[in-house]
């Protein structure tokens, strides 16, 4: 899998279309998780692709809530990006606002953990430490469970892509943390460099 843009460019691509510094700060983590996951899965030569994946996933999201993955086809070709980037970032509306069935097991992790990456993120918010550094799974399972916490985080999505991925939802837990604790400093850097 070759990634048809530099990092650079897809972050401009990004930043075209979303100016919300929420949405830029998802785009964000969830590029670091892409790669976090790329590496722990043994697919460390393809990280790159995983990573710009991640950070492309929402691109039309902002401009075009309704029509979310319907419109991110032709921003991402007018932006340079490949068919087969187009059908991973697509793929992970899969049911909800895409046809795109996730195949790669790169589409499948980016399918589990677009959602919880957004509930892990609202759940640090409400710690003392508005950190994941000090977050347990135990904490992540409680907040999962509290369908009033961070609902728009659809927990149906979250144990769906547990599943495809023939993983256990503790484990989807337990991993997408500690992605997000190895990459939480990198992430507030760039968005301070971003202010």
């Amino acid at each position: 899998m070759q990634s048809q843009i530099t990092r650079e460019q897809a972050l401009n691509l990004l930043k075209k279309y979303n100016k919300e510094p929420f949405h830029i700060q998802h785009g964000l983590t969830v590029e670091k998780v892409m790669r976090w996951f790329a590496r722990e899965l043994g697919y460390g030569e393809d990280e790159d692709y995983w990573a710009i994946t991640g950070l492309l996933h929402d691109i039309d999201f902002e401009l075009y809530p309704e029509e979310h993955c319907q419109r991110a086809p032709e921003l991402l070709r007018e932006g340079g990006v490949g068919e087969d980037m187009i059908h991973s970032v697509c793929s992970h509306g899969y049911g909800i606002c895409s046809d795109e069935k996730p195949e790669h097991e790169m589409e499948k992790v980016l399918f589990a953990v677009d959602e919880l990456t957004g509930l892990i993120g609202a759940a640090a918010l409400m710690r003392p430490s508005k950190s994941v550094m000090d977050m347990e799974v135990s904490s992540v399972k409680k907040k999962f469970k509290d369908k009033r916490f961070a609902a728009g985080c659809s927990r149906d999505i979250i144990k769906s892509g547990a599943q495809d991925l023939g993983w256990e939802l503790n484990d989807l837990f337990d991993r997408t943390l500690k992605a997000m604790q190895s990459c939480e400093e990198e992430i507030r850097r760039e968005m301070e460099a971003e202010a």
